[in-house]
């Protein structure tokens, strides 16, 4: 299937419509939700523990409305530190769980159990059989659904120097990490949209509308959400300021396309938008090929070319 040029203007012009005042409402509600849990709960007095939302919806770049909240709670008092910015060794984390001497045990499955118990004294309906984050029902007219990932804080510490950055490890149910920068996505996510005259958070509500489309049509399998944002990062700020908004798009298709094709491109050089992880690394819930097909089906989808 591919729209007619008519068709895609249309498409583009409500793609660029950023979330509304009751998207940001609704938000707003999640993350009482879960603070109040957190305030509430016995155990936790005390503590220093921060709720903020990250992800789509905090990143104003959320296409569905009813799109899960995602919303963190990061247990300040207990820090991790590693080599790698996209985790620790084995030795490495059984070091840091030895010498741990804070204020109680704190390990983090102790932690991940005590939110569960929190959260469930605000909402009886909570799933805590999910990988990595509590997933909370939505409440119709009220709050979105929203996933809640307790976190530890995670400093990115090369050799024996200073920490050169703060993030957040997430220790999953079945016994791995995951660490997030999602504070530098944020901010970087911000200034570029700033210096690209807001095209780029267009492009990146426009990207993860056209994946959902394909999918929905079978074109390509389900992405995560964040890819479609870590591709619009990498496109040069020029790019997307220039001409009309459907230029700037096509545009920004056909140096993406470049930057993934076999022969020519140089994917390596591509970043996530914290600017601190390699977009195609190990680990990734994601692949070359994922990029290339989703382009390649976008870009015909869109009747570019």
């Amino acid at each position: 299937m591919q729209l007619s040029p008519e068709q895609r203007f249309a498409k583009l012009a409500r793609w660029t419509n950023p979330p509304s005042e009751a998207e940001e409402q609704r938000l707003e509600r999640a993350r009482r939700m879960v603070t109040r849990a957190v305030q509430q709960h016995p155990r936790f007095a005390g503590l220093k523990l921060s709720v903020d939302a990250k992800g789509s919806w905090a990143n104003n770049t959320n296409v569905r409305s009813e799109s899960d909240v995602d919303i963190k709670v990061e247990f300040t008092q207990r820090a991790y530190h590693g080599v790698s910015a996209s985790g620790m060794t084995f030795w490495e984390l059984a070091q840091q769980r030895n010498s741990y001497n804070g204020p109680g045990p704190w390990t983090p499955e102790e932690f991940r159990e005590e939110l569960g118990v929190a959260l469930k004294a605000v909402s009886s309906a909570v799933d805590a059989t999910h990988n990595v984050a509590f997933y909370v029902p939505d409440v119709p007219g009220s709050r979105p659904s929203t996933d809640v990932v307790p976190c530890f804080t995670y400093l990115h510490q090369p050799g024996w120097s200073r920490p050169t950055a703060q993030g957040t490890v997430v220790f999953t149910r079945d016994g791995k990490h995951i660490v997030n920068w999602s504070h530098q996505q944020l901010v970087n996510g911000r200034e570029k949209n700033k210096r690209t005259g807001h095209r780029y958070k267009f492009a990146v509500r426009a990207l993860k509308a056209v994946e959902n489309d394909l999918v929905r049509l079978g074109e390509i399998n389900d992405l995560p959400s964040y890819f479609m944002e870590c591709l619009i990062y990498n496109v040069p700020d020029a790019v997307l300021k220039a001409g009309s908004l459907d230029t700037a798009f096509e545009g920004a298709l056909t140096h993406l396309r470049q930057q993934v094709h076999f022969w020519w491109g140089d994917p390596n050089a591509l970043i996530e938008p914290n600017e601190i992880k390699k977009l195609f690394q190990s680990g990734q819930k994601w692949k070359i090929d994922d990029a290339r097909q989703l382009l390649n089906a976008a870009w015909h989808y869109l009747n570019y070319g």
